[in-house]
């Protein structure tokens, strides 16, 4: 048999981790080196390697249920390669040091065991209730893989150029960076979807890091719910940090 699609064989490398093509990623384990991933997103293995749902605490649990930010995961354990991907979601590689990254957690396909993941609130500046949004802080070190609708954008922000992005575009961002919620008007309409400009809520970002974006404020849709099948995989458009929940 012969196609072009023989041109899309397996990607040999030597790392943990390796992009297999924009899309899918590529995980070697070797028996002793445990990977979380999101739950579904495996899409073939070779070897010996089992899947296992991974425990939550009490406290992730009562996160999750009172944010909707929160992590389903699975552990991959065992020696053989596993290929995962979400929704065609272009995929990319971090690695995590010392001062940690904050995500939105529908973004995050896969990350080392070792890592440690935390709720935290970003706190509206105008105090509006319920307008407060939730994100996940990832410390540790180690790598994660990371989702985006697109071809993302990385934004730098210096201490002499602060950075805003829509709510719904931001993946990512510098933990150590300061965090605004914002809206462009001062009136009570700031709840709500702003007149013709379509425009709603929007971070600010000021220090020194970075700020990661996707060209895109569709997935995972508005309002979509955790739970299992399309939805679970879609997550949930929560976000939002500075304070760890409780």
């Amino acid at each position: 048999m012969q196609s072009p699609l023989f041109h899309h064989g397996e990607q040999q490398s030597q790392e943990r981790y390796a992009i297999q093509n924009p899309q899918l990623l590529r995980v070697a384990l070797a028996g002793n080196d445990d990977v979380l991933a999101r739950k579904g997103a495996m899409v073939a293995f070779q070897g010996m390697v089992d899947f296992d749902g991974e425990y939550q605490t009490g406290r992730q649990r009562r996160a999750e249920g009172n944010t909707g930010e929160g992590l389903s995961l699975m552990r991959c354990s065992g020696q053989g390669t596993v290929y995962l991907a979400n929704l065609a979601q272009y995929v990319h590689l971090v690695d995590v040091d010392h001062e940690g990254i904050t995500v939105d957690s529908s973004y995050v396909l896969a990350l080392d065991s070792a890592l440690h993941t935390e709720v935290i609130a970003v706190d509206s500046q105008y105090g509006i209730s319920g307008s407060g949004k939730y994100q996940l802080n990832i410390t540790g070190q180690g790598k994660v893989a990371l989702m985006t609708s697109g071809r993302p954008l990385m934004m730098r922000v210096t201490p002499e150029s602060y950075v805003n992005v829509d709510a719904d575009a931001i993946v990512a961002w510098s933990t150590p960076l300061r965090v605004q919620m914002q809206a462009q008007t001062h009136s009570s309409s700031a709840l709500r979807r702003r007149g013709n400009t379509g425009e709603g809520w929007e971070l600010s970002f000021l220090g020194q890091g970075f700020a990661l974006v996707q060209p895109s404020e569709v997935m995972p849709p508005q309002n979509a719910q955790l739970g299992e099948g399309l939805r679970g995989q879609f997550g949930n458009n929560g976000q939002n940090q500075n304070n760890a929940w409780s």
